[in-house]
């Protein structure tokens, strides 16, 4: 009996199956990573100051299990609320070996407002899903699905492919990663596009892995954001160009501050 109950006590202990798939080790990041970045918004061809975006992550607890939380917080300014008014939140939370556990996205664009939301559990040795989405017209819609693969959001997405070792990569190469949101799930990829050097809104140069994120729509592969990460064990976004519905964007780093490792891709 002492036995049976201490094997059923492990057995509690231990992640499931597909959870465990889910997992990957981080050595991107650190709890307490703050990343500031200015805002950029082309307006007929040209480039204008269009507020400010930031990137954070803390470790916390998630139904009381130790985890990551990590946010994406974009805010333009009244200047550009004039042309197209933009406010997004994202939020994720994560286990410590990165396996997706929630996502939020509050977003204003434009005259338009919603809320997608995803809840993630793996019981029964699949990746199961609760998706939620609160539409511009104030309707909610909730559906639930299981998955025998592994499935992401976009944040979730990002803190896991920092922490890739791109040491063999060749440019083109591609990871699949089946994203999902408040109420559909979609193919999308990550490609590498090469190195080049990338100087920041802090003045510094940097050595950066270029990687576009793309969707598929309409059977065919949509670029939605190039990352410019530093060439080395951070992977810290130095720019992200953003193809928007209303046009394009840019976000350029300013600040940062917490990094895990050290910063070896400065360009002197």
């Amino acid at each position: 009996m002492k036995r049976l109950f201490l094997l059923t006590f492990i057995s509690l202990l231990l992640p499931t199956h597909s959870q465990a798939q889910c997992t990957f080790k981080n050595t991107a990041f650190k709890s307490g990573e703050f990343l500031s970045y200015n805002l950029y918004y082309n307006w007929k061809f040209i480039w204008v100051k269009a507020g400010i975006a930031s990137m954070s992550t803390v470790q916390t607890h998630y139904e009381g299990k130790p985890a990551y939380r990590a946010s994406l917080i974009t805010r333009g300014n009244n200047k550009v609320d004039e042309m197209f008014v933009l406010r997004d939140t994202l939020l994720c939370y994560s286990s410590t070996d990165l396996a997706p556990l929630y996502y939020r996205k509050g977003a204003r664009e434009g005259k338009r407002y919603y809320v997608d939301e995803i809840f993630y559990s793996y019981e029964n040795g699949k990746c199961n899903v609760k998706q939620h989405s609160q539409h511009n017209d104030g309707t909610h819609t909730w559906q639930k699905h299981s998955y025998d693969d592994c499935i992401y959001d976009m944040i979730n997405m990002f803190i896991r492919a920092r922490s890739f070792d791109p040491t063999n990569w060749k440019k083109g190469y591609t990871v699949d990663f089946p994203i999902a949101d408040g109420d559909s799930r979609k193919p999308a990829k990550i490609k590498y596009q090469g190195k080049t050097v990338v100087k920041a809104d802090n003045g510094k140069k940097y050595r950066c892995l270029q990687l576009s994120y793309l969707e598929l729509d309409d059977d065919k592969y949509k670029r939605i954001v190039d990352f410019y990460v530093t060439d080395d064990e951070n992977h810290i976004p130095i720019r992200l160009d953003m193809f928007l519905r209303f046009g394009s964007a840019k976000a350029f780093l300013i600040g940062m501050k917490g990094e895990r490792n050290p910063i070896t891709s400065i360009v002197e």
